[in-house]
């Protein structure tokens, strides 16, 4: 007994000596990071919550200061900017990313996911650890995945009950080709937007609407400038947090590991947080004056209908990475 009471008091006090070695090598840092979404969105309150697990567990060495609500530009200027190292993390939709790696745009094929347990088994498992590592050849490290949710249609034009109600409309889309794509295949207009820019837009009329998940519709008061709300949910949106290489590379392991393990667990408070806020905020959306529909089965099986041109079009590119993510689905569910 007294052999391992000492076994159990020399193993304590090797980890916390290692614990302390560590705690020594960190040094004095700061560092930015930048998301699209307003103080009080999840995605914000995640990243708020990864700068405070990185300052406790850095003894305040490490600081990271937190840019919501596009403050520092648009997704592509924060990319290019974390490629230059003059921003250090950015934390966006994940599919964006297929600017930089065309076998990102896997995460914007509509009806890919069907709940939020088979997306995150996905992107945490090899698949999706695989895909993050692809970015290292262009100037970028993959951190960890959080999550935006599922998508839903607003407009200001009418009601839309049926997949015919869609056609016609300009619709905002996030800036990459599937996504302009699919609002074709509906006979709609796609308006390709910086997020920024979007609440000017809608108030001003310029598109008629746009897709978005309901925490976003939500955070960004887009009620006010939008009546109809259809809940669709056509696509799930991961979010990469992403970090410079340029300048994580010049990190050492010990800054690394407070990083990485921060935005991890992070990433567990933000996806419970934006599940939670979810579940209400369709009734907040209704009290704050927007009309609020959803797709039968029927229309839904529609819509999936009319997207898988589009998925064919843009999954031939990469087909490999087709197969290993509907075999990861496969797996699952099984």
């Amino acid at each position: 007994m007294k052999r391992l009471l000492l076994k159990t008091l020399i193993a304590a006090l090797a980890v916390g000596a290692v614990g302390l070695a560590a705690a020594q090598d960190l040094r004095e840092r700061s560092f930015k990071l930048a998301l699209q979404n307003p103080k009080g969105h999840p995605l914000a309150s995640g990243a708020e919550k990864f700068a405070e697990i990185v300052a406790a567990r850095s003894g305040g060495k490490l600081k990271v200061n937190v840019f919501p609500g596009g403050t520092l530009g648009g997704d592509a200027a924060n990319v290019s900017a974390l490629q230059g190292g003059t921003i250090e993390m950015v934390v966006l939709n994940s599919g964006i990313l297929a600017a930089q790696v065309k076998e990102f745009v896997v995460y914007d094929f509509p009806f890919m996911f069907a709940n939020a347990k088979e997306a995150d088994a996905v992107v945490d498992g090899p698949f999706g650890q695989k895909l993050h590592a692809k970015l290292q050849d262009k100037g970028i490290v993959g951190l960890a995945y959080w999550e935006l949710g599922f998508r839903q249609l607003t407009n200001g034009r009418r009601p839309v009950t049926k997949v015919e109600d869609i056609a016609g409309l300009k619709l905002r889309v996030i800036p990459n080709p599937i996504n302009i794509d699919w609002v074709k295949a509906l006979d709609a207009n796609p308006t390709p937007l910086a997020f920024p820019e979007l609440y000017a837009a809608l108030e001003q009329k310029a598109v008629d609407g746009q897709e978005n998940p309901i925490s976003v519709i939500q955070a960004n008061k887009f009620s006010e400038v939008q009546k109809y709300l259809t809940l669709t949910n056509h696509q799930y949106n991961p979010q990469s947090v992403i970090f410079s290489k340029k300048v994580w590379d010049g990190l050492n392991a010990a800054e690394r590991k407070v990083l990485q393990d921060a935005a991890v667990e992070a990433g567990k408070f933000q996806r419970q947080l934006t599940r939670e806020q979810a579940s209400g905020s369709v009734d907040e959306l209704r009290k704050a004056g927007m009309q609020i529909t959803e797709f039968s089965p029927a229309e839904t099986a529609k819509l999936r209908e009319r997207m898988k041109p589009v998925i064919e079009k843009h999954g031939a590119p990469i087909a490999d990475t087709v197969k290993e993510l509907q075999a990861a689905l496969d797996s699952l569910r099984k």
